[in-house]
């Protein structure tokens, strides 16, 4: 129906009253009223009819196409804020004729129609947004990076030009006006500074590849240890492994230090570093005696009875004076459990043999010599690296006496007692 045809009735409602013998101004106000009411209930139910058919149509077209991305639409009510659309056009297109009597309310009426389709046209963005954040969820090579950042400025943006639209429908200034104004953009610049931040952060984050979701990151400066679940443009939430989260600003990932632990997540194994304290007044040449009772520690005999041979025949040529022990090359107790311990890890399953593998002394300390054990083992969870660790310093601490070897402890209260009943 046009406009001419429109007029028409609804001057056909006023001329009726008035011929009527109803006071003109009465006649006008009642005849406004009665077509606001009807054109009310036939908007009302145009939105209804008009929502439920766009709806269910977008459910039974996703539900017969192979691709999720139209029912993610759906669920981000997409079809719904859509139709709201034909209903406002319907109402902008009848008001000046509905309030022609009433100017003033007219241009209210106009200006308000404006601003809900600047808000419903943001809303509708909005879902778009969200459909296709939760559709690239869906694909490997999108899950470990930080959509919501990127989802999150382009509606600051949106709600912001939103905003613009409306403050200018609302005050008569342009658009360029409002954004010219320094003040405004100063305070802009204050109240998003954090936004700001982020959203530079979110960038150096996605291209340097500093964080992914899934990521276990340790950072002291905010007690943070534990996977990264969610990435944002204002912060970064990490669920420490006593269940709690922590949220850390996400410009923080670039301005301080912290640790991110993924390297040795894909690499071949999580390292072991430890360190056994070897008292130094245990450690001593080894007698023939000594070196037969260690021969039958099966993981060196091989290796002692070549190196006590190579040593022997170092010591004839050379002619030394093995009166003395000193004198010429020998095997020393701590040397033997070195290769000992070195043995020992090669034969261990949790070990990954092709990493970087070493039994080392590091500088003597007042607690002894630290004997260090520096491998990695095949699996990365955190419980079965604990138990292959646990499993391996139980043996080597078992097996010190053997080698006549003593490890540093503090004197106890019961070390102190014992000393003084001697």
């Amino acid at each position: 129906m046009n406009r001419e045809s429109l007029a028409t009735y609804f001057d056909w409602l006023n001329t009726y009253f008035v011929d009527a013998g109803m006071n003109p101004a009465l006649a006008l106000a009642l005849s406004t009223i009665i077509n606001c009411i009807l054109v009310a209930a036939i908007v009302t139910l145009l939105d209804i009819l008009v929502r439920k058919t766009i709806v269910t149509g977008f459910r039974i077209f996703s539900s017969k196409t192979r691709t999720t991305y139209d029912n993610y639409l759906v669920k981000s009510n997409f079809p719904r804020f859509v139709a709201h659309f034909i209903p406002v056009g319907v109402i902008w297109y009848v008001e000046p004729l509905l309030f022609k009597g009433y100017p003033p309310i007219s241009e209210f009426l106009l200006i308000a129609i404006d601003v809900y389709i600047v808000i419903l046209s943001v809303l509708v963005f909005r879902s778009i947004l969200r459909t296709t954040t939760n559709y690239l969820k869906t694909k490997e090579e999108y899950r470990d990076k930080p959509l919501e950042s990127y989802v999150q400025v382009l509606m600051i943006f949106a709600w912001g030009i939103g905003l613009f639209l409306i403050i200018s429908r609302l005050t008569g200034y342009e658009i360029k006006s409002l954004l010219t104004l320094g003040a405004a953009s100063a305070a802009l610049l204050l109240i998003f500074r954090d936004t700001i931040l982020g959203f530079v952060a979110s960038i150096q984050v996605t291209v340097n590849d500093i964080v992914r979701i899934g990521d276990w990151i340790t950072f002291s400066k905010y007690g943070a240890d534990g996977y990264v679940t969610e990435i944002n443009l204002a912060t970064v939430r990490v669920q420490n492994f006593d269940n709690t989260y922590t949220t850390i600003p996400t410009y923080s990932l670039t301005s301080d230090s912290f640790q991110n632990w993924r390297g040795m997540q894909e690499s071949g194994g999580r390292r072991i570093k430890r360190s056994l304290f070897i008292k130094q007044g245990s450690v001593k040449f080894l007698t023939e005696a000594q070196i037969a009772e260690l021969s039958k520690i099966e993981l060196i005999t091989e290796y002692l009875s070549e190196k006590q041979t190579e040593i022997d025949s170092h010591n004839s040529d050379k002619n030394a004076d093995k009166s003395l022990p000193i004198n010429g090359r020998n095997q020393t107790n701590l040397g033997v459990f070195r290769i000992y311990v070195e043995n020992y890890l090669n034969t261990l399953s949790g070990i990954n043999k092709d990493m970087f593998l070493m039994v080392r002394h590091l500088s003597p300390t007042t607690e002894g010599i630290p004997m260090e054990v520096y491998c990695f083992s095949k699996s990365k969870e955190w419980q079965d690296y604990e138990k292959i660790m646990a499993h391996i310093f139980d043996h080597l601490i078992a097996a010190t006496p053997y080698f006549q070897l003593e490890l540093f402890e503090k004197p106890t209260s019961t070390d102190l007692v014992s000393l003084k009943k001697n």
